[in-house]
This record gives structure tokens, sequence and C-alpha cells, in this order.
């Protein structure tokens, strides 16, 4: 005797894409095609060129009205001008201070990086050494800057060394915090689980510090360009801060607005390149995603 059974509804089907298809708009991946990208990347740039061209116009009213002397404020035309003519010897002022500005931050980094390090596990050095940090970090840099100028000469080493003096605080603060804002029972169950501290610090500490070093290291890379001008303004014959001081000397305005739109260049750039460095380093973190509302509307 044949028993006929109830039919059961086929297993509904996953539709496939097939190979080298691209996937759906707003799919999980329809945010990272190259349209995309360059869409936002307009969608978050146009409310600051807007702000600049503002000023731009501003800039270029005052002086078309001739409402501040020239010699004071110059024409936009007449700093394009200067910057022009000039590039040659702008360009390799520019190299200078950069050059001096980047090995600052670097030092800068690792050395704030490894202090933070030895606070956090240490607490005999963070009673210390963190008053002495705190110290030398209200002591006003341009008034040790000729102190730098007698000990090291008129070369390079000054400059650097003032860079680093300037950027080293706010990595030194940026790391302490970040390290120690890990979870506690995330590090008890490493040491439950016999990891040492090490591959504790390595897998769980430093990777979990990352978002505010990061943060830290996004302003100390724009105060060490204004430690490299401030140790050139002491005693120097080459970068973007000598040529302010010959610039404001000669009441060269044109080549002054010029020398200070550099400077500008030279601290966005390194700012976007650690921006860059931070969007490799930690896609993980909520302010990377870009689906999360960073303020309220």
């Amino acid at each position: 005797m044949t028993t006929t059974q109830g039919a059961r509804p086929a297993p509904p089907t996953v539709p496939r894409t097939a190979p080298g298809a691209s996937p759906a708009p707003g799919g999980a991946r329809g945010g990272t095609t190259v349209p995309a990208r360059l869409l936002a990347l307009a969608s978050a740039s146009w409310r600051p060129a807007l702000v600049l061209l503002l000023l731009f116009g501003v800039w270029w009213f005052v002086a078309w009205r001739e409402l501040v002397p020239a010699y004071l404020v110059p024409a936009p035309g007449a700093v394009w001008d200067t910057m022009v003519a000039d590039w040659a010897l702008l360009l390799e002022h520019t190299w200078v201070t950069t050059m001096e500005t980047v090995i600052g931050f670097v030092l800068a980094a690792v050395i704030g990086v490894a202090t933070a390090v030895l606070l956090v596990y240490s607490r005999t050095a963070e009673k210390a050494l963190y008053p002495l940090i705190l110290f030398a970090q209200v002591i006003p840099k341009i008034a040790i800057a000729p102190i730098l100028v007698v000990w090291f000469g008129f070369g390079l080493t000054p400059k650097i060394v003032l860079a680093v003096l300037i950027a080293f605080f706010p990595v030194v603060v940026s790391a302490v915090a970040g390290l120690r804002s890990i979870d506690p029972e995330l590090l008890e169950l490493s040491a439950t689980m016999g990891a040492s501290r090490w591959k504790t610090f390595r897998k769980i500490r430093f990777p979990g510090s990352l978002p505010q070093l990061m943060s830290g290291l996004k302003v100390a890379v724009t105060l060490a360009v204004v430690g490299a001008v401030v140790g050139e303004f002491v005693g120097a014959d080459r970068g973007l801060g000598y040529v302010l001081l010959l610039a404001s000397g000669n009441l060269d305005a044109p080549l002054l607005f010029a020398d200070l739109i550099l400077m500008s260049l030279i601290g966005v750039v390194l700012f976007l390149l650690v921006e860059l460095l931070e969007r490799l380093l930690i896609p993980w973190h909520a302010s990377r995603r870009g689906n999360v509302a960073l303020a309220a509307s």
C-alpha cells in the first residue's frame, strides 16, 4: 500500500551573482565603488571649498577697493605673480621646512608612544616623569629656541628638536589615554588565557589605543610645522620661516602672503596624510563608518 506524504515547499532560491558581475547598488559593497567614493568626497568637500571661496572673495574685494593699504593686504593677483616668479626659491625653502617638520614629527611620534607605554606599564615612571613632561610643555618654546641655536648651531638640528618638543606632548597624552581605555575584563581574559604582556600589548592594547593615538598624531603633525618655523625665526638661512623674516623686513606683502600660504599647505597636506593612515589602520572604528551620525542635526 503506497502512502502519499505531504509535499514540502521548495527551499527559497538564493540569487547568485555571476562571476565578474558588479554587486547591486545599495548592497554590501555598493558604497565601495569609485564613483560612490568620489561622490562622498565631493559632498564632504563642498562646504570648506565654499568657505574658502567666500574668504577669497572678501580678500579680493578688500584689495580691489583699496580698503587696506597694499603693503598690508596685497591683491591675490600680486601674490600669485610672486609665487610664479619666485617659484624656484620658494620651492627650495618649502622643501627645507617640510623636511624639518617630517623628521621632527616622526621622532615625536616614536618617542611619544614609547614614553606613553613606559608611563602606562610603570607606576614609578609615571610618578617620576609625568610631572616633568607637563612642566616642559608649559615652557614657551620660543623662549628656549635661542638656547637650542647656541647648543646645536644654525643647521637643521635645532629646528628638528623644537618640532619634536612641540609635537611630543599631544602624542604622549593621547597614547596614554588610549592605552588606558582598554576594557579591564578583556585584559583579565587575556591574562587567564596565558597571553604574555607583549602579546597582550600587540593584540589588544595597542590596536585598541589607535583611535585616540591617531587623534593626537593629527594634532602633533600641525604643531610640528609651527616648531620648525619658530626654529627658523630664531636662527636660519633657509626655510619658510627665514623667508617670512625677509619678507616682513622688506615690507614685501605679496611674498609674505605667498609664504604663509605655503606654510598652511604643508600643514594641510601632512594632516591629510595622517588622516589617510588612520583610515588604513582603523577602518573598523565608528568614526570611519559612513553610516554613523557624528553630529546631531
